[in-house]
């Protein structure tokens, strides 16, 4: 019997390499954003695959089109078994020279009440289906990164919130998964929101960075860690060394990620 997974944000980056993979494996795909055109390409090439796609057109932020979301799922499919929370934006700004402060917001509405909001609506049917639960969230999730303050903080938030789950709906079955990539190479910067509110061509450019991940290897590593239900997973041994190093050398991981950036700007 095939599987099904919702994943917010498919119309392109992670999510769309995530249902195109799960597309060739014959599965079930429930495909939510706002992009409803970018969503009908995404749902014809898992179609073309041998898989079969639901396209809901839906903007996280909003908890009743999330309701909706799932609803739609389970009329179509009748059960959830994988549900990705990948919806994401991105910044790139110093916070002493943010001049629109609402970027936090709009943010944290995405990033990190999307989750909430999918989650909630999703859990009921992951308990039926023993089912995971998966964010997509960042190493800035993990550890302050400069220029990403309304980022990281949603990414730190999105990581409070599974953790907390995890706990409550392990005796129910209910797997939850902590994805936790670096620098990835998708067009989530062209998207970046800047100082003023607006998409900004001010971001590194990642691309050019022989330590960025391909999307074709980040996209391997997150099925195989949902393939065997993995509870957390940091992309990169650099990332791992650094998270243990803040343990015991906090200031130095600073100033490595204050350099990096500096590096990136040039």
């Amino acid at each position: 019997m095939a599987l099904t997974y919702l994943i917010t944000g498919a119309s392109s980056g992670i999510g769309e390499a995530l249902a195109l993979a799960y597309g060739a494996r014959g599965a079930n795909l429930v495909l939510a954003a706002r992009d409803e055109a970018a969503l009908e390409r995404v749902a014809k090439g898992c179609e073309s695959l041998g898989g079969k796609a639901l396209v809901v057109k839906t903007d996280v932020g909003d908890p009743s089109q999330c309701d909706a979301l799932v609803q739609k799922a389970i009329e179509r499919f009748s059960s959830l078994d994988v549900v990705v929370n990948n919806a994401g934006i991105s910044m790139w700004s110093r916070f002493d020279q943010i001049t629109d402060i609402s970027i936090f917001e709009r943010l944290m509405r995405v990033n990190y009440l999307g989750t909430a909001y999918v989650t909630h609506y999703a859990l009921p049917h992951l308990k039926k289906s023993r089912g995971l639960l998966v964010g997509i969230s960042s190493l800035t999730g993990k550890t302050g990164v400069p220029t990403r303050s309304a980022y990281g903080a949603t990414k730190h938030a999105m990581q409070g919130l599974l953790d907390a789950i995890r706990i409550e709906v392990k005796d129910e079955g209910v797997g939850v998964l902590v994805v936790s990539p670096g620098f990835v190479k998708t067009d989530i910067r062209a998207k970046a929101l800047g100082p003023d509110g607006k998409a900004t061509s001010a971001s590194p450019r990642e691309e050019d960075d022989a330590a960025t991940m391909s999307l074709e290897e980040c996209t391997s590593i997150i099925v195989r860690a949902i393939d065997h239900r993995k509870r957390e997973v940091v992309m990169t041994a650099k990332a791992k060394v650094g998270l243990f190093a803040k343990l015991i050398a906090p200031n130095l991981v600073d100033r490595i990620a204050a350099r990096a950036v500096k590096e990136k700007q040039k």
